[in-house]
């Protein structure tokens, strides 16, 4: 994405498409350079669809990897988050649960699933860029809609996920989670799709992210000596 950022700003588009290998995750970039994430994108749809008429649920389905700032703002839509664990298929089958229509990931997995059975990058841009084309305002302004929270993650490599079985660590985790309460919330997980340990924290707060990250990871570092 940021190398598509410095070719919008220096061709002075409208707007910027990323693709990933297979064309089913989206990101955007507005004319200014600034990154539109799947969460953005899902909140302009959820806005648009329910103006329109066409989103089903009373809500839309995220992720636990969602931005909390996205709750507001659907808040004040009347529609309800539904959050589920990081993975397409899990959001696909939440969506079906509750007879939604539009779900995602902050990694701009997006499903439409009356317009689609899967995701699809392209016609999650279409939407978008009818979104554009029929409004006044500049991308950003139309596709920033809500102030994203501080979310952090960190990569730990070289952790067998067993580690987050360890007594020790379910209760050192479940102590910082309760310390968080009402100001942010946390998410540590091993990687579906590579050998590594993810580390999540959001809040409104930097200096709280940043300590309670660094509190995390010296827990799993500290008990990770006690596998034999």
């Amino acid at each position: 994405p940021q190398a598509l950022a410095a070719r919008v700003v220096e061709t002075g588009a409208d707007i910027g498409i990323a693709l990933d290998g297979d064309a089913d995750r989206l990101i955007m970039v507005d004319e200014n350079g600034v990154v539109i994430d799947g969460d953005q994108l899902l909140a302009c749809l959820a806005g648009t669809m329910r103006e329109a008429g066409t989103l089903t649920g009373g809500g839309i389905v995220g992720t636990m990897m969602t931005n909390g700032g996205i709750e507001p703002f659907l808040d004040g839509l009347g529609l309800t988050l539904h959050r589920t664990r990081v993975g397409d298929r899990y959001v696909l089958e939440a969506m079906r649960q509750n007879d939604i229509n539009l779900g995602g990931e902050s990694s701009g997995h997006i499903l439409m699933t009356s317009l689609s059975t899967s995701g699809d990058g392209l016609i999650a841009a279409l939407q978008m860029l009818c979104l554009l084309a029929q409004d006044d305002r500049p991308a950003s302004e139309l596709f920033h809609l809500f102030t994203p929270k501080c979310q952090k993650m960190e990569n730990l490599r070289g952790f067998d996920r067993s580690v987050l079985d360890l007594p020790a660590v379910v209760a050192g985790l479940a102590a910082i989670e309760s310390a968080l309460a009402g100001k942010g919330r946390l998410l540590v997980r091993a990687s579906g799709t590579e050998s590594l340990l993810r580390v999540m924290v959001e809040a409104d707060d930097t200096v709280l992210v940043d300590s309670t990250i660094d509190e995390i990871i010296l827990l799993i570092k500290t008990e990770a000596k006690n596998i034999k």
